[in-house]
């Protein structure tokens, strides 16, 4: 029965997101010189160093999506374009709408990067089994797709609404859980990271633990301390649901003094992050009742 993997392939995860599904967002496969292919990826490459600039990543993810449009099970471009839509929602983008529209381009991108795993695609398609549960098939090389399309699951759902959230929370749990299974420390110690911010943001009813949350974001600062979102995630959740404003304070003016080249690999994100922490500064009295 294919009803399952073709909702996962090809339906977005709400209307009301209107994300395109993974069939409009690609373009079908096209005989491509490989001189051509090769010059594509060194050009979506260069312009992906410089994705602190949101033009840039644009013209980066447009060049991905041409690899892709000549070989549908390209990896590396599926791989950017699930990191990079995330990033220009997360790291560039303002608007609600915008936001909610890229991350669900993200999604779509993470499906079909997840289903180049057969095992995976082939418990899906037998209709018995979601996302979630076929997860336990997802392997090490799985990984940044399955935490880009997680982050972004949980992004989207999130700005959507609670009814959403809720939703889709078991899938965005279970890839997390299966990063945190296959490579603990990915993208500096992002799973931790994420459970950190997972028990601050859940509502009382369903589960929030702002103790457990703490422990989460000390065992990431632990392991990654110059790394600014562990940061900006521990002020904007955790301080604020614990309504500790000295440590909201504390912790994003530390990151805006921050040196955001210390980790030249993600030099774009650092210098979000600390747009971010202006950002939630700026914003202060919304989130504190003194």
């Amino acid at each position: 029965m294919l009803s399952a993997l073709l909702a996962f392939l090809l339906v977005a995860p709400s209307a009301q997101a209107k994300p395109k599904p993974a069939a409009e967002v690609v373009a079908a496969p096209a005989v491509t010189p490989a001189a051509d292919v090769a010059a594509t990826r060194e050009q979506a490459l260069a312009l992906w160093a410089q994705r602190g600039d949101a033009a840039r990543l644009r013209e980066s993810l447009a060049a991905y999506e041409q690899l892709l449009a000549a070989d549908a099970s390209d990896k590396d471009a599926l791989y950017h374009l699930v990191r990079g839509y995330y990033f220009l929602g997360d790291g560039h983008l303002t608007e609600k709408e915008e936001k909610l529209d890229v991350w669900a381009k993200s999604i779509a991108y993470g499906n079909q990067c997840l289903a180049l795993n057969k095992d995976f695609s082939g418990l899906l398609a037998k209709g018995d089994e979601d996302p979630a549960s076929a997860s336990r098939a997802l392997t090490k090389e799985d990984v940044p797709c399955v935490y880009w399309t997680s982050s972004a699951l949980g992004k989207w759902a999130k700005g959507s609404g609670i009814a959403l959230t809720l939703k889709h929370l078991p899938t965005v749990k279970a890839y997390m859980t299966r990063v945190g299974e296959l490579e603990p420390t990915y993208y500096y110690d992002g799973p931790n990271r994420y459970w950190g911010a997972y028990y601050a943001a859940i509502p009382s009813f369903a589960g929030q633990d702002l103790n457990k949350s703490k422990e989460f974001f000390d065992k990431a600062l632990a392991a990654n301390p110059t790394f600014l979102g562990n940061h900006v995630l521990l002020a904007g959740e955790w301080a604020v649901k614990k309504q500790d404003k000295a440590t909201f304070e504390k912790e994003l003016n530390w990151v805006i003094a921050a040196d955001a080249t210390v980790l030249p690999d993600v030099q774009p994100e650092m210098e979000a992050a600390q747009r971010q922490a202006k950002a939630l500064l700026a914003a202060i009295d919304d989130n504190f009742a003194n």
